[in-house]
């Protein structure tokens, strides 16, 4: 599988799906499905709900996160909004504002 990116200076709204991984550098807001892993960047600016196998944010993400497999909230990722998911990490320096729900 090739990985989707959507790179720093680029702006995509509305609806996003793909059968690949994705990683994202720029600001994308409505929604993305993707049968992969989804990862935000550092300087990433995601306002969408996600639904993914894994998802790993290091940048802004606003919208609920649903994911097959886990979810991983790097050190600087920021995430506001509700996250589904098998399993959930948190690493020291991030922020969290939601709840969590592990049954899946």
């Amino acid at each position: 599988m090739a990985a989707t990116v959507i790179g720093a200076g680029i702006t995509i709204e509305g609806e996003v799906s793909s059968d690949d991984d994705v990683t994202i550098g720029g600001t994308l807001r409505g929604k993305l499905e993707v049968d992969g892993t989804v990862t935000v960047e550092s300087d990433a600016i995601v306002e969408a709900d996600i639904g993914a196998h894994s998802v790993a944010i290091g940048g802004t993400v606003t919208g609920n996160v649903i994911a097959v497999e886990r979810v991983d909230l790097l050190s600087g990722g920021k995430l506001i909004g509700d996250v589904k998911a098998a399993r959930l990490t948190i690493a020291d320096g991030a922020v969290f504002k939601g709840n969590v729900d592990m049954e899946v």
